[in-house]
């Protein structure tokens, strides 16, 4: 009788298995974005034959005397799971090399049209394109100081009828530097913005900043510099654990530190995060307020994106590192654009983008 049961297990076992590829794969059954461009809420989970295969209790002695009767089954199986130990070993040596940059940051409006005008009126920022989704009730707005195939934007999200969102703590600002803090405020005051704090030297340092809100209440550090190619600069988020959001970035991200400033009069430390120098990239700016190991993230951000060229060795990065994946890597329905989303430690989005696949969309 145990025999007889092993038989049919295994049958249904082998005849679920898809034909063997060399490159996983994943389709999903629907698309809602929003509450951003990359967040599909119905999805298949993807079947990895390399992870399922070494743990199934069904392969043992008598199922591998079962399964000789198909050579090429066999064959495939022992592939994909020698692939998968491979993958495991280098994978995370794989994330130093792989071909990363920051595309873009996603956050909800309230009012679409009356943010364009801010960012483009006060902060110099050029709208790069719009696409309207009324099936899903939402739209997108893509705006920055540059093209997208080169330059970190921000995506932002307009649910039909909804015109206020809880931005929360955690989220601390996005930064921007500009050849003239000064001048820059005082645009911004004449076109009835908002001023927290006024141009000034940093504490502790030299560079002179001031913080603006844009009309949703989203924080702004203008930050003095000579021309730079990146002008959106920094994303800062808040983190409980400064050590271990560090040990994570580096290792399931491949971004490189860039340096840590510690305030022990104002009681935080900051950590400068990214894929190359400051004045030329965007980074991302990890802050620890003393004491304090959690935030509430309210409903208004969302997520940065992250350009990789294999979105599953990505995922399994994450995985490795103590990540959370919340969407399996595979491609999106209709535009076929391969991404995976994870979170970090403190519960931060990010999501990766196919590199091939993200210009072919912007084209």
């Amino acid at each position: 009788m145990a025999s007889t049961t092993l038989n049919l297990n295994l049958s249904t076992f082998t005849a679920s298995l898809p034909p063997f590829s060399s490159s996983p794969s994943s389709k999903f059954s629907a698309l809602r974005v929003s509450n951003s461009s990359y967040f599909p809420s119905r999805r298949l989970a993807l079947l990895h034959l390399g992870s399922v295969l070494p743990h199934s209790p069904l392969l043992d002695v008598k199922a591998s005397n079962l399964l000789r009767a198909d050579g090429n089954t066999v064959d495939r199986l022992m592939a994909q799971a020698a692939t998968s130990t491979t993958t495991k070993e280098n994978v995370l040596d794989w994330v130093k090399n792989d071909n990363r940059r920051m595309l873009h940051v996603v956050y909800k409006v309230g009012d679409l049209e009356k943010t364009i005008k801010f960012y483009t009126e006060c902060l110099g920022m050029k709208l790069l394109r719009k696409r309207d989704i009324p099936e899903d009730r939402y739209t997108n707005a893509f705006l920055g100081f540059g093209p997208e195939d080169s330059h970190f934007v921000v995506e932002l999200t307009y649910n039909y009828g909804v015109d206020k969102y809880d931005i929360g703590n955690g989220f601390g600002h996005f930064g921007v530097a500009v050849e003239d803090v000064d001048r820059t405020v005082e645009l911004i005051k004449a076109k009835g913005g908002t001023v927290t704090r006024e141009p000034g030297l940093v504490k502790g340092g030299s560079t002179k900043i001031a913080f603006i809100e844009d009309p949703d209440g989203y924080k702004f550090e203008l930050l003095e510099r000579g021309p730079t190619p990146e002008p959106l600069c920094q994303v800062m988020l808040r983190v409980g654990d400064l050590d271990r959001a560090i040990n994570f970035y580096k290792k399931a991200y491949g971004m490189e530190l860039l340096r840590v400033k510690d305030n022990p009069d104002h009681k935080y430390t900051v950590a400068m995060m990214g894929y190359g120098p400051e004045d030329k990239n965007a980074v991302l700016e990890l802050t620890y307020n003393y004491g304090v190991t959690e935030y509430v993230k309210g409903n208004g951000y969302a997520q940065i994106a992250i350009g990789t060229d294999d979105v599953y060795k990505t995922a399994e990065a994450v995985k490795l590192s103590g990540g959370k994946i919340v969407l399996e890597p595979g491609p999106l329905p209709g535009i076929n654009t391969k991404i995976t989303a994870c979170l970090d430690p403190d519960g931060w989005k990010t999501v990766f983008v196919d590199n091939i696949d993200f210009r072919k969309e912007l084209e």
